[in-house]
């Protein structure tokens, strides 16, 4: 039996502790293709409130690269002390957390201008017993500036950026109205490793059209990004996304559990020892889901995951 290279265990040998990750909901953060800068609509899987519980935004004001001024910033640093206070003292009860990471989950969040960016990542840094960020965006809402600056920060804490792949084929990207293609994915990730930043790549399984063989070619092209973790997970369809016309059409069909845990089976083993797995599956239980509905149940779907993976001699 082997024990498989997690982010918890890659963790808990980095800092002796195991580390928590912190989520932080910002309101005025948004996505160029939610805001029309490079597509609409969004993603067409993206119900941007279903993966973020803190993300109760209902605002009109959003930032984009391009902002001259923000007059919510006092508002923002006041959100961010709050959910990250309120997460840690239910992490410190329940667990016994020594140890965070603050994790800007929702929408894209170097999508703003640099004093932003700055004064909400210093004060995340600031906070008791922070270790670093983990830094949730796309590649194409990233620049050289911002790189720079999170290069002088990864000096002294533990930098990541998480950025959404989602697919390496370009007709995918395309199909999901994500609104670049994949050479930028491998343009800016290259530039993000030049700066010694850490990197976890987000890929999704079951998208339209691909098969297995995709998939897996999906995980081969992204090792060879150097990334340093990798999320995986199925696409589960939402309401009132693009893709619920889609499935109410019956154009589009969600991934099987067992095709699922197959596939992923199959890219856990390809992964060398040096990318450890930041997730491996995901779900949402709430009235929301549309399908498929094994995605319901986190915890049945992690039992099945961790069993498939014992067949192979795997401990996640």
């Amino acid at each position: 039996m082997k024990n498989i290279h997690t982010i918890g265990r890659y963790w808990k040998k980095k800092h002796g502790d195991k580390v928590y990750k912190v989520p932080i909901s910002i309101s005025g953060f948004t996505c160029p293709n939610i805001d029309g800068t490079v597509a609409k609509g969004g993603c067409s899987f993206c119900e941007n409130e279903s993966f973020s519980p803190n993300q109760v935004d209902k605002s009109k004001f959003k930032l984009n690269l391009f902002s001259k001024e923000n007059p919510h910033l006092g508002k923002q640093l006041l959100q961010l002390k709050m959910q990250f206070d309120i997460a840690k003292e239910r992490l410190q009860n329940k667990f016994g957390a020594k140890k965070f990471l603050v994790y800007f989950q929702s929408f894209t969040n170097t999508y703003a201008p640099l004093d932003t960016l700055k004064a909400l990542y210093t004060k995340a840094l600031g906070f008791d017993d922070v270790i670093g960020l983990s830094i949730g965006t796309r590649t194409d809402c990233i620049t050289d500036e911002t790189l720079d600056y999170l290069e002088e920060l990864s000096k002294t804490k533990e930098i990541w950026l998480e950025y959404g792949i989602q697919s390496v084929y370009d007709e995918t990207l395309l199909k999901i109205n994500r609104g670049h293609n994949f050479a930028n994915i491998q343009e800016w990730i290259r530039k993000t490793k030049e700066r010694n930043l850490l990197v976890c790549g987000h890929l999704v399984f079951g998208l339209p059209d691909e098969n297995e063989e995709m998939m897996l070619r999906g995980v081969e092209e992204t090792i060879k990004l150097n990334v340093d973790s990798i999320k995986i997970h199925p696409l589960y369809v939402v309401k009132n996304t693009l893709l619920t016309n889609e499935w109410r059409k019956g154009k589009f069909e969600p991934i099987s559990e067992e095709e699922y845990l197959k596939t992923m089976v199959k890219a856990v083993k390809m992964l060398p020892d040096n990318i450890s797995i930041s997730r491996i599956t995901a779900g949402i239980s709430d009235s929301t889901l549309l399908a498929p509905m094994w995605c319901n149940d986190k915890h049945r779907q992690m039992y099945n995951v961790k069993q498939a993976l014992l067949k192979e001699g795997l401990i996640y």
